[in-house]
Parts: C-alpha cells; structure tokens; sequence
C-alpha cells in the first residue's frame, strides 16, 4: 500500500461526485491510505473509503487489502458486482445536498470544540446517533459545541473537504433540548466559518430521514444528487495490509 496513489482521478468529475478521494489528494491527504485506486481515511478519522465509479478486478483486490479479511465499507452507487466471496450487505437511499445557498451567521453562543471535548463529543454521539463519528474525527474540521450548565447538549462541524467545498456532519442536539431551533444554528455558524475561506458547505442524509432534508431546504441546500450506498463485505481470507 502507498500513501498515495499515482492513478489520476478523473477530472471530468465534479469533486462531490468523489469526495473521498478529493479530499484525501488535497486537504486530508494526511489521513490517506492508497491501494492502487482506492484509498481510505485513517480508521480513527473516518471510516470512509474511496473508489472510481466502477470497480474493476483490481480495484476489488486493493479494496480487500485496505478493508482487511472480513472488513466491511459502503461503496458509491447502486449496481456494483463483488468476486466471488464478496457479500453484499445492504443498500442504503441518499441524497447529497448543496449549500451554496445556506443563510450563514457566526454565532457567540457556541464554542469551538477541542480533543479535551472528545469524550463528551462521542457520548453525545451514541445518545443522539447523527452519523458515523470517531476518536479523531474533530481533526477533520472545525467544530462548534453548545453546552448548558456545563454539559455539551448539542454540535456541528466539518468533515470531508473537497476542493472548493466542506462537508457538515455530527449535526446532533440532545433529545431534552430538540425544538429550539439549536441544530439550524448551528449548521449556520458551521456554514460561516465555510464561507469565511471562500468555499462552499454540503452534506449527506440518508433519503428516508425527510424531516432532515426538510429542515435542510428551508435553511436553503439543494439535493444536488440522489444515490445509493452498498455496503459490502471483504471474504475473511484476505491478509491485512493497513496500519
């Protein structure tokens, strides 16, 4: 494994169309591991992997030795076809959604999140379950925080970050204080800081969350793009090659 692919990604692709693989050639390239034409972020960061839109033979063999025998990921699109020994998992409806149109404001109320805040960070995550979010995670990006009382009640911030753009995730407020109006605020400082470097915010939701996506379009993102995800499953006979 390389750190760093020497296969071009295509660039006739827009960068949200690949946004793991532009984001780890450009500002994330500190978290990479490459295979060939697959790459994935340091499992402490992220669990993301990425890939070209179609897999060839090859590709499913680095995909094995970056997932390790029996690891499992979710792959871009609907359609893909594993070798033999592969299962496929599931297949999960999203939608991506562009901010370029995101009514921004700082706002004083919220902190900036550090890796003291972790742990609080990732119980907050397992109370609420906004997505997928590790131990180094906060390293991706910036995040905001609102704590009541001293207790950390809700956050935002920064995860993937192709050229040009900067993905929010970890949207997530504590059921106790849901209805306030804190998850819009934040997505709206968050999308400050965003545009303050002169890029723009999107994001990712599964399809069927539709008061998300509804809560989205009236703080003003547009789906750009409905797909699908498939998570599939390495066979349990490949070595592990990523450390």
């Amino acid at each position: 494994m390389t750190t760093e692919s020497t296969i071009d990604i295509d660039t006739s692709l827009h960068p949200l169309d690949d946004p793991v693989r532009t984001s780890l050639r450009g500002v994330h390239r500190r978290f990479a591991g490459w295979a060939g034409r697959i790459c994935r972020y340091d499992p402490e960061v992220a669990r993301f992997f990425g890939h070209p839109p179609v897999l060839d033979e090859q590709d499913w063999t680095d995909l094995a030795t970056l997932l390790g025998p029996g690891g499992s990921t979710a792959l871009r699109g609907a359609g893909h076809v594993p070798p033999a020994g592969w299962t496929v998992l599931q297949d999960v409806a999203t939608v991506q959604m562009d901010g370029t149109g995101l009514r921004v404001a700082a706002d004083p109320e919220f902190e900036v999140l550090t890796t003291a805040d972790v742990p609080e960070m990732l119980d907050l995550i397992a109370r609420t379950e906004p997505g997928p979010f590790a131990p180094r995670t906060i390293e991706m990006g910036t995040y905001l925080g609102l704590r009541v009382n001293g207790r950390l009640i809700a956050m935002a911030g920064e995860r993937m970050h192709p050229p040009g753009w900067t993905e929010i995730s970890a949207v997530c407020t504590d059921p106790e204080f849901r209805g306030r109006g804190i998850a819009s605020r934040l997505v709206a400082a968050v999308g400050a800081g965003i545009r303050a470097r002169g890029e723009a915010p999107f994001l990712h939701a599964v399809a069927h969350n539709v008061t998300a996506i509804r809560l989205y379009e009236t703080l003003g993102f547009v789906v750009r793009k409905r797909s699908h995800l498939t998570i599939v499953q390495a066979p349990a006979g490949y070595p592990q090659s990523f450390n």
